[in-house]
């Protein structure tokens, strides 16, 4: 069986954050065959075209991480209706300089979790179409925005709700399915 590398990406720099722990219950809940490493995002500079010329150590690191990776997940919050802005900062390092987009052929999948009833739907969709211009096939369904309650996990992402766990499974088996089947048909690399 193959074994692919998952970089995952979690949206919020809070070392306290709820998407954290969501990152936390879905490594739990993989199925085997995928191995996780978590793509650091919060000591990036903010990106600015003048660096293109001579990426900063972390800008090397970032790239250096996702072209390690077969697949990227990414759990993010919603900020003010949209991607929060260290997660879009670490897109546009990763994306640039021009011809060396570190998302191409990626395949990659979105989920989120939030206090409000529509989770994290409105981000996901901004984030959704920053990847496709980023041409990183993208895991369209299932769509995982997940209303965060407390107890809903422990700290260290047990999830304690049976119908919860279920579709977090299931998400992960699909992303799974999804990840083989683009590197069936795309080149990587």
């Amino acid at each position: 069986m193959t074994t692919y590398k998952v970089g995952y990406f979690v949206g919020s720099l809070s070392e306290k954050s709820i998407n954290r722990i969501l990152s936390k219950a879905l490594i739990r809940v993989a199925p085997p065959g995928l191995e996780f490493h978590e793509i650091p995002i919060k000591d990036l500079p903010l990106y600015n075209h003048d660096f293109d010329a001579d990426y900063p150590p972390e800008g090397r690191a970032l790239k250096d991480a996702i072209a390690a990776s077969d697949a990227v997940l990414f759990v993010t919050p919603e900020y003010n209706r949209s991607i929060p802005g260290g997660l879009k900062n670490a897109i546009d390092w990763a994306s640039r300089p021009w011809g060396t987009n570190s998302f191409t052929h990626k395949p990659s999948a979105v989920i989120g979790t939030s206090p409000g009833k529509i989770g994290t739907a409105v981000a996901q969709q901004s984030l959704r179409s920053v990847l496709s211009f980023c041409n990183s096939p993208q895991m369209n369904a299932p769509e995982g925005y997940i209303q965060f309650t407390p107890g809903l996990f422990g700290d260290d992402g047990e999830v304690t709700d049976p119908t919860t766990l279920q579709f977090l499974s299931d998400f992960m088996k699909d992303f799974k399915v999804f990840v083989e089947r683009v590197h069936t048909v795309l080149p990587q690399g």
